[in-house]
């Protein structure tokens, strides 16, 4: 039998209750609110399951009261792969998420202000990639699709290099295209273009040869 919102109420009321809550339901357009002396209410927003509504209704509560937990059932197959991002997304709302699973209640969040926590390594390396990256090569909101690096713009300039010089240095090559990753790339051979063919000598591969040929001037102009 489906579960219904009102199934979750009393867990969440016996749950409130053993921490010396006062609960009662209903309370205007409040699922729950509950008191404890002069501290200050606490609602829940009851839902069968995890949704925009559900955030969106936690998030008008917000404009009430301060302390505002989300409450649904653990899905029958347990948190999916995204439980992470749903309680990173109730953090930064700073919404409490409680669960219930066969009568329990169980705690996954409690409401409070959010200070976000920059990631400052990865935005370097995206601004980097940004400052690299020659003209606007991609086409926005695209996926499944092979996208122009940064990283693969300075290969295909080196594979055009070796495609017209034939075998060469990376030193020589770094100073001709101006790709001063020169080295790395050749010695890398992420792409599988590249062949040393002795020490500090490189030339081209069969897929090699087939990537110099292709237009990286008129893909920075044009990208679609």
């Amino acid at each position: 039998m489906p579960i219904k919102e009102s199934d979750l109420y009393n867990p969440i009321k016996t749950y409130l209750e053993s921490q010396g809550y006062e609960v009662k339901s209903e309370i205007g357009h409040l699922d729950l609110l509950a008191r404890r002396g002069q501290e200050p209410p606490v609602v829940v927003e009851l839902k069968t399951s995890f949704s925009l509504t559900l955030i969106l209704q936690g998030v008008e509560r917000q404009t009430l009261f301060d302390h505002v937990y989300l409450a649904v059932p653990v899905p029958p197959k347990g948190w999916t792969l995204r439980y992470k991002d749903l309680i990173r997304l109730c953090r930064r709302l700073g919404l409490g998420l409680l669960a219930v699973t066969s009568g329990e209640v169980q705690a996954h969040l409690d409401p409070a202000p959010y200070t976000p926590r920059k990631n400052t390594a990865k935005s370097a390396r995206l601004l980097r990639e940004f400052d690299r990256r020659q003209g606007d090569p991609n086409l926005g909101g695209t996926n499944r699709v092979k996208q122009m690096t940064a990283y693969r713009q300075d290969a295909l300039r080196c594979a055009a290099h070796l495609a017209t010089h034939g075998p060469g240095k990376p030193a020589q090559i770094a100073r001709d295209t101006g790709v001063t990753r020169a080295a790395t790339i050749l010695r890398d051979n992420h792409y599988g273009w590249f062949e040393r063919v002795s020490r500090g000598l490189y030339c081209l591969t069969a897929s090699g040869e087939t990537a110099s040929s292709f237009d990286l001037d008129r893909r920075i102009a044009h990208p679609d």
